[in-house]
């Protein structure tokens, strides 16, 4: 899997890159290891917001998500995208 992680207006540590490659690996799990995985983190005010752009085969996939908890977003990304499979 390719995995892209860009951060905006915010600092990228260790520990927050752990956490989104942690999260990625439900991606490789169903889309394979060919999927091309981008998130992007960023800070809006007192909000955290987070965008995954996910390229697998013919198919994109897309979400975003904004919470006070920069945490948060990652599991709400990885929500959408499940739901975005089953349909």
């Amino acid at each position: 899997m390719n995995l892209n992680i860009t951060f905006r207006h915010m600092e990228h540590t260790p520990a927050l890159d752990t956490v989104i490659r942690d999260k990625s690996e439900k991606f490789q799990k169903w889309f394979g290891p060919q999927a091309s995985v981008h998130w992007t983190c960023w800070k809006e005010g007192i909000e955290f917001c987070s965008e995954v752009t996910i390229h697998a085969g013919h198919q994109d996939y897309f979400a975003k998500a904004h919470d006070d908890d920069l945490y948060k977003t990652f599991d709400h990304i990885i929500h959408k995208i499940q739901n975005q499979i089953k349909k």
